[in-house]
């Protein structure tokens, strides 16, 4: 049998080193709210970038790329990843694959590369997601005389389970869990002042891939959303969004983003041979069905599930990042783990960067390599968490340390 490596965990064996997944880069654009920097560049133009500056980092030869699996949610006419594979400059001979679980797009395409590579696919992976939400196709449905009868969202579930509108789903998780609207406020806050300092600090600049900005007119290396004068006073002025005694709020809630993040995933015998100093083993990955008029809380089912079966318990977790598209949801899955707020999404998470729906799983998996790294040789225990539309949740854990 191959070797284990040095990954031995609670006891538990791995899996032969041939067959088992550990991401060695990740790399993300910046995040740009819709319709602004990055507004002109369809969903392929934003990955390409991110595939290419991955290949360049790694040293990986592009004809050694198995696959690329990449998660989109608004649509790009198209398979998105073929088309992206192609612009970055990859050969004819990868295939792609575009994945839909809308929200948890990103990180299942991560999750599902990691599973190939479980299945004996020794070879490298690029997985990720992409969303361009400035230039998502009008959708439409056909009418009976042919004609269109445009729609602003995708069904998620029968109307039958009600079918909630993202907003009313994170009022009905405020109400059910007790989240109020002060703790909303003052988290959304919170995730703005740390995203600045982290910015100030420079610590986004290495899992940064810089993208011409629309027109032309520079280069966009920054994100866009953070910002500096929100006060507490400012997001109490909101009004509630969704329902008139509601205590979501557009201060409270995140903002739409266009964006793209991908990272190299294959075996650790791989990543030995390609030279890896270090990278995210992925320990183990679930997916996890919630009521849908209760969708944000899918995060915190499959986060419990996969803990479980790893044996490990939240207050073992060195490193989490959870993707804030609501306050209100994102309190009720701390809470139900019993993770501590103060040290979940330590630079900041989507009420401050932005939502790029398809590309913002991944950007999880990326910002947990690059906090990991922050300290060399120190071995770090991470979680990356999505609630879904239509009531799911994707969570993977990793174990960060050196591959050699």
């Amino acid at each position: 049998m191959p070797e284990t490596g040095r990954y031995d965990f609670r006891g538990v064996s791995p899996l032969p080193a041939d067959r088992q997944p550990v991401i060695i880069e990740a790399r993300r654009t910046p995040l740009c709210r819709t319709g602004g920097a990055l507004s002109s560049l369809r969903a392929h133009e934003l990955l390409a970038p991110v595939l290419a500056g991955l290949l360049a980092e790694t040293r990986l030869s592009a004809d050694a790329v198995a696959d690329v699996v990449i998660g989109n949610a608004v649509g790009a006419n198209g398979n998105v990843a073929r088309l992206a594979l192609l612009e970055a400059g990859l050969p004819v001979l990868v295939p792609g694959v575009t994945v839909d679980r809308q929200c948890g797009s990103g990180l299942d395409a991560i999750v599902l590369a990691s599973r190939m590579v479980a299945a004996g696919g020794n070879g490298a992976y690029l997985a990720g997601g992409v969303e361009s939400i400035s230039t998502a196709p009008l959708r439409a449905h056909r009418g009976i005389a042919g004609e269109p009868e445009f729609f602003g969202r995708a069904q998620f579930v029968p109307h039958t389970y009600g079918d909630p509108d993202m907003g009313v789903a994170a009022d009905n998780v405020a109400a059910r869990y007790g989240i109020s609207r002060e703790r909303q406020d003052a988290f959304s806050l919170e995730s703005h002042r740390r995203a600045l300092e982290a910015a100030k600090a420079g610590f986004f600049e290495s899992e940064i891939q810089p993208l011409q900005s629309s027109g032309g007119t520079g280069i966009v290396t920054d994100d866009d959303g953070p910002r500096p004068r929100l006060t507490a006073g400012v997001l109490a002025r909101f009004p509630p969004a969704f329902s008139n005694e509601g205590t979501v709020t557009a201060g409270n809630s995140c903002f739409d983003a266009d964006g793209a993040a991908a990272v190299v995933i294959t075996s650790l015998q791989r990543a030995r041979e390609l030279g890896a100093r270090d990278g995210l083993l992925v320990l183990g990955t679930d997916t996890a069905g919630v009521d849908p008029e209760l969708l944000g809380i899918g995060a915190a089912s499959a986060a419990a599930r996969v803990l479980a079966t790893q044996g490990v318990t939240a207050q073992e977790l060195d490193l989490v990042e959870f993707n804030e598209a609501f306050a209100s949801q994102t309190l009720a899955c701390l809470d139900l783990l019993g993770l501590d707020p103060g040290q979940v999404n330590r630079d900041g998470g989507a009420l401050a960067l932005g939502h790029a729906y398809g590309a913002s799983g991944a950007v999880l998996v990326t910002r947990l390599l690059a906090q990991s790294r922050r300290s060399p040789g120190q071995e770090r225990l991470a979680l990356a968490m999505i609630s879904i539309a239509g009531g799911m949740g994707t969570a993977a854990l990793l174990r960060y340390g050196a591959i050699g």
